[in-house]
């Protein structure tokens, strides 16, 4: 196989931004060049009533595995590095949110968003809309922020988000793998999301998306795998302020996971920090290829959209070049936005998901959910998960490339 594809790390990242307010088209319903959109027609956004969505906000499905959920806001400061792309902002700072195993009953109700990140994600995804950021800000969760930790030591997983997109997208997988009994650091990439809220009230908001042409994607994976590398110091680290979750986590069994360009991040993270033992793509476009050494064997598995003929290249390309354990999955029915919390937003505030999408949104968190947590019980905590050998009646959506 040669390996063509690294000449074409050049697209723009006017590509892999959002259509404003239509739904993808077909040239854009790949893993390579979607992102996630609240999206259906103009006049579909522009009929929905502030009084139709803000009555009873929506629910996320409840975590599935044995454990209630504690969440903690950490705001973490890299004074070792510069930002990348406002050098003049100085340190680079992010907002994580740690989810964890927690003692049944503590804990208050945590907030899905602040209200003014809903905005901001609405007013970029959906403009002109009238949807007050309430119904998305209030949509009810199931973790609890000053929640005891459980005691014990857990595998820990690094989620990242799609470009534009604030962490909050996939919540959702963050609180149903914390209830299985993992750490999860679900990081916000600032100033490349429609806005992250700092401790000071201050919403960052998307200086990337200002100028696509001026950021490759490839410099923006690699500066996501610095962040996810820091994110793992601060939580592993005894000298960090982060230090207190250092008694829950096993730094010997850590993974990375993320959706669209947060799951193509994981391939650089993979190769530059080998704490990383396990990886998932969630119908991202892997700009940085897999390298030569094929992420030295550890596993890695992607998940996608139905693509038809059109086959992303990176996917093609980095299949073959995975030397460990791989998989490679397709959920049919499904759209670039159904591995995130987006449909279930979006059916809730009454936003037609894009055409030829079958697969309901409860259905594909359940199929995200799964999916995604036997890859890491397997080779995060060697529980065999016979559904990852092949299909299975229970699953019948799932098909594999080849396993």
């Amino acid at each position: 196989m040669t390996r063509t594809r690294r000449a074409a790390t050049a697209v723009v990242l006017a590509l892999v931004l959002p259509l404003p307010v239509v739904a993808a088209t077909p040239a854009l319903a790949t893993p390579a060049l979607a992102t996630p959109t609240l999206a259906g027609t103009a006049a579909a956004h522009r009929t929905v009533a502030a009084t139709d969505t803000a009555s009873s906000p929506a629910e996320l499905p409840a975590p599935t595995g044995p454990h209630a959920v504690g969440r903690d806001i950490l705001h973490l400061v890299d004074e070792h590095r510069q930002d990348p792309w406002v050098p003049s902002a100085g340190p680079r700072q992010l907002m994580v949110s740690v989810y964890y195993p927690a003692r049944p009953g503590t804990g208050g109700a945590a907030p899905y968003m602040t209200t003014e990140a809903a905005r901001l994600m609405l007013q970029m995804k959906v403009p002109g809309t009238t949807i007050p950021p309430e119904a998305v800000s209030g949509t009810r969760t199931w973790s609890h922020t000053d929640a005891i930790p459980l005691h014990g030591r857990f595998p820990l997983v690094l989620l990242s988000p799609g470009f534009t997109m604030p962490r909050t997208e996939i919540t959702s997988l963050a609180e149903d793998l914390a209830g299985r009994g993992y750490v999860v650091a679900l990081v916000d990439h600032t100033y490349e999301n429609s806005g992250t809220t700092f401790p000071d009230g201050q919403t960052l908001t998307c200086t990337v998306c200002d100028d696509p042409d001026a950021y490759p994607p490839q410099a923006i994976e690699d500066s996501r795998a610095k962040d996810l590398s820091f994110v793992i110091d601060a939580l592993t680290s005894h000298r960090h302020p982060a230090s207190p979750f250092v008694h829950m986590i096993d730094s010997k069994r850590i993974g990375v996971a993320g959706h669209s360009l947060g799951g193509a991040s994981a391939v650089p993270t993979m190769a530059h920090d080998q704490r990383v033992l396990a990886g998932v793509n969630l119908d991202g476009t892997m700009f940085v290829p897999i390298p030569d050494n094929g992420l030295g064997g550890r596993p890695f598995m992607m998940i996608g959209h139905p693509t038809g003929t059109d086959e992303d290249p990176t996917w093609t390309d980095a299949w073959g070049w995975l030397k460990g354990w791989k998989r490679w999955l397709t959920f049919t029915g499904s759209n670039h936005a159904s591995f995130t919390d987006v449909p279930l937003l979006a059916d809730k505030l009454g936003i037609p998901e894009p055409p030829g999408t079958t697969l309901s949104p409860q259905r594909s968190v359940q199929l995200t959910r799964t999916y995604v947590a036997a890859f890491f019980d397997l080779h995060l905590r060697g529980i065999a998960e016979p559904i990852l050998n092949g299909s299975t009646s229970a699953y019948p959506e799932v098909g594999f490339h080849a396993p």
